[in-house]
């Protein structure tokens, strides 16, 4: 790559972003290094935040559980060991984590529908035969639900890329791989 990327210090972005900074160290402790990243941009981490932070009628666990199986899917260590991290806060053990990214969710029937759908829609591109989709809506979700799922799918898909292209440091606890 021919440029790298630092880390940016709240003294070297836009005052925008310094205000965006001075929240997500007050909400978060600190700036993520892929948020910072962001900031290279004038426009793209307050977007990028306005699409992280909207409403959604996944719960916790289901947009954290579709966050894991497409990092994985996108090989995004980056990504997967920091919500690897926040899923273990929302109530999933680290066994649960790893079959999330493996594809499945055998130990919940309505999440193993939606993980299974998120995966194929992550490496595909499309719903299949409409399978899965189908299973989705079996399982007790909505078609808002399968909208907000897709939502959550391309903002996931921005920060894996993201951190794919600057390759910023992983600050987090790194995450276990997946057999």
């Amino acid at each position: 790559m021919e440029k790298t990327f630092e880390i940016l210090k709240r003294e070297e972005v836009s005052s925008k972003n310094q205000q965006i900074f001075d929240q997500l160290k007050k909400t978060m402790g600190a700036v993520p290094n892929l948020y910072s990243t962001l900031a290279y941009s004038e426009n793209a981490l307050e977007a990028y935040m306005n699409l992280e932070n909207s409403k959604t009628s996944l719960t916790r666990k289901e947009a954290e559980a579709a966050t894991l199986v497409v990092s994985e899917v996108n090989n995004c260590v980056y990504c997967l060991s920091a919500h690897t991290m926040v899923a273990k806060l929302n109530g999933f053990t680290e066994e649960q984590t790893l079959e999330i990214r493996g594809g499945s969710a055998g130990f919940d029937k309505k999440l193993d529908a939606l993980v299974k759908l998120a995966k194929q829609l992550s490496e595909k591109r499309n719903p299949g035969d409409g399978t899965l989709v189908t299973a989705f809506f079996e399982a007790g979700y909505t078609k808002e639900n399968l909208i907000d799922l897709i939502v959550h799918i391309g903002d996931r898909t921005i920060s894996n890329i993201l951190h794919a292209v600057t390759q910023v440091p992983n600050e987090f606890p790194l995450a276990k791989r997946i057999n």
